[in-house]
């Protein structure tokens, strides 16, 4: 099942982010506060 994620701002100017790594696998069980992937932004 998907779940919808927000990618908060990392920096007051950021304007794009792009998702560089998935650091879980499809059908992990996660929590809030888990660290789900790495970002590259702008």
């Amino acid at each position: 099942m998907a779940t919808e994620i927000l990618m908060p701002a990392l920096s007051p100017t950021m304007e794009e982010g792009t998702l560089a790594k998935w650091l879980v696998k499809e059908g992990d069980t996660v929590s809030s506060g888990d660290i789900l992937a790495e970002i590259e932004t702008d």
